[in-house]
């Protein structure tokens, strides 16, 4: 099959042609029809992971995907050959990931079946981003009104953390420089988005929308220890990027690690395919043009860049 993989860390990724996993017991082989590129699978490119989970080479990357299931291995129940699904690739190693024309996936975790109203390339662009999203307000639990700063808010986990916190009736603060990046956040809710410009004075920015401090803060982007300071005393704090409570006083520490279960994906694709929450697409790549979606991807893309697979 063709496929998005590494040799070696750090590397460019690159379009090659593996062996068609087969699934083993307890695993489900899913015709990949869509998926996306994530923050871990440029962490993962660039070697950030070494030492830290098991690589297998060639490695294939990608956490996302969407599509049908082709096989089940032994001892699967509850899906069935031709369904549509999707999910996150959640395995103790690096190595058979998603950005390939097949994967194999534990069949007990990150799959669930994709509803009618969601689009495969939606659903393939959804998994990851949008578990770290509904985690991280999950953990401030912002109360209608409160206020949340969203930092990182471009991003495809903060374009989904803008809509989510917005729809809990939290006022949201959110950096996005002006122009593009502006009108693309504040096209994400029917609520007023307030915007401030992470380029300038951020905390001057923010104590003017907020004088006695944020409610909550999103850590999705920039520096975590800034962000913790325009939080009220007793504020929360939720960061997908690492901080700790060690590293701040007086306000409430979520480290965030996308929990990837069923419930939680069949949450968000509801969402989805009702219409209560979009999944921010701005650009989409064939396979082969995966490493174009990388450089991109890196070059700070707005929202999500999915690729097809089929």
């Amino acid at each position: 099959m063709r496929a998005v993989t590494l040799d070696s860390v750090p590397q460019t990724p690159a379009l090659a042609d593996v062996p068609t996993p087969r699934p083993e017991a307890g695993e489900v082989l899913v015709r990949v029809a869509a998926s996306s590129i994530n923050g871990f699978d440029a962490a993962t490119a660039a070697g950030y992971l070494q030492g830290v989970m098991e690589h297998r080479f060639p490695l294939v990357v990608g956490k996302d995907f969407a599509g049908t299931v082709e096989a089940l291995g032994e001892g699967v129940e509850g899906f069935t050959i031709g369904q549509a699904v999707f999910g996150v690739v959640m395995k103790p190693f690096l190595g058979t990931g998603s950005l390939a024309q097949y994967v194999t996936v534990p069949a007990g975790y990150g799959i669930a079946p994709i509803p009618d109203g969601l689009s495969v390339q939606e659903a393939g662009a959804l998994g990851l981003a949008g578990t770290a999203a509904l985690d991280s307000v999950t953990a401030v639990a912002p109360a209608e009104g409160e206020s949340v700063l969203i930092s990182g808010a471009t991003g495809g986990v903060g374009a989904l953390a803008v809509q989510l916190a917005a729809a809990r009736g939290a006022r949201v603060i959110a950096t996005a420089r002006p122009g593009a990046e502006a009108d693309f956040v504040t096209g994400l809710s029917d609520a007023t988005v307030h915007l401030v410009d992470f380029t300038g004075d951020l905390p001057a920015q923010v104590r003017a929308l907020a004088p006695q401090g944020v409610d909550a803060v999103l850590h999705l982007a920039g520096d975590g220890v800034q962000l913790a300071g325009l939080l009220r005393p007793g504020g929360r704090l939720a960061s997908t990027l690492g901080l700790s409570a060690d590293a701040v006083d007086g306000v409430t520490v979520h480290a965030i690690m996308a929990d990837t279960n069923a419930r939680t994906l069949g949450s968000l694709a509801a969402q989805a395919a009702s219409g209560a929450l979009r999944v921010p697409v701005t650009a989409t790549y064939p396979l082969e043009q995966a490493p174009k979606a990388f450089a991109d991807f890196g070059a700070g893309a707005l929202g999500k860049l999915a690729v097809t697979c089929s």
